[in-house]
């Protein structure tokens, strides 16, 4: 378990509540599937191995899976999803692209944006279709990615599931990478159970937390089980 401190460990039903992805799903992307005779290698490796059958996420691949579900929701396909992956790893040397700051989509087509240098020696920002090899100069859609903090390599670190208003975050070097409350790295599911059954203001003392950040967790909390089951 010590290898996975700064990792993050998810099951897929654990990822899928955050995300509101299908857990079935998350683990047909991260294992392969068949479909009739056609097989589909999985879009990308996990971060984790315990070495015992199951499937499991890391952080990266918790946020790579929740742009990949992103995309498609935008209209790109699978098939299409899948190519820009393999694109992007040649091109920018990161197994788990589509989770760094760089991605760009139009509903159709994935961009990643890139760095260029004109022919007077300025640098300037573009966007370069994955699929055609060809650069755009004009702005797609807005970052996908504003709930997330990115390292100066362009990596995520920690994401803001709730908006950062709510002061909730996921971070995978505290708690596993278990939501928590970011000014007492609280679980909120702990600060939850335990408001739900004994009050906010119990609950508050016994954790040493302020009042609003237990309201906070049961909200988030709550939410995330109406999410469920709609």
């Amino acid at each position: 378990m010590e290898n996975l401190i700064g990792v993050g460990l998810y099951t897929p039903a654990e990822a899928g509540r955050l995300l509101a992805i299908a857990p079935g799903k998350l683990a047909r992307w991260l294992r392969g599937h068949h479909v009739g005779e056609q097989e589909y290698a999985p879009l990308w490796k996990s971060q984790i191995d315990l070495d015992n059958g199951h499937v499991y996420l890391g952080f990266r691949d918790l946020m790579e899976a929740r742009i990949a579900d992103k995309f498609m929701r935008c209209g790109v396909s699978s098939r299409r999803v899948r190519a820009a992956i393999q694109i992007a790893r040649e091109i920018i040397g990161d197994e788990r692209p589509l989770s760094t700051d760089r991605f760009r989509t139009d509903g159709r087509d994935i961009f990643l944006r890139v760095a260029e240098t004109d022919e007077h020696g300025e640098e300037r920002e573009g966007l370069l279709n994955l699929f055609r090899r060809q650069y755009e100069f004009k702005q797609i859609i807005e970052p996908l990615l504003k709930s997330v903090d990115f390292d100066d390599k362009g990596a995520p670190f920690q994401w803001w599931p709730a908006g950062r208003r709510a002061s909730i975050v996921v971070d995978p070097g505290r708690s596993f990478g278990q939501p928590i409350d970011a000014s007492t790295s609280v679980p909120t599911a702990v600060l939850a159970v335990a408001a739900n059954r004994d009050g906010v203001e119990t609950a508050a003392v016994a954790f040493d937390v302020p009042e609003t950040s237990v309201r906070r967790a049961v909200e988030f909390e709550a939410e995330l089980e109406r999410r469920l089951a709609a």
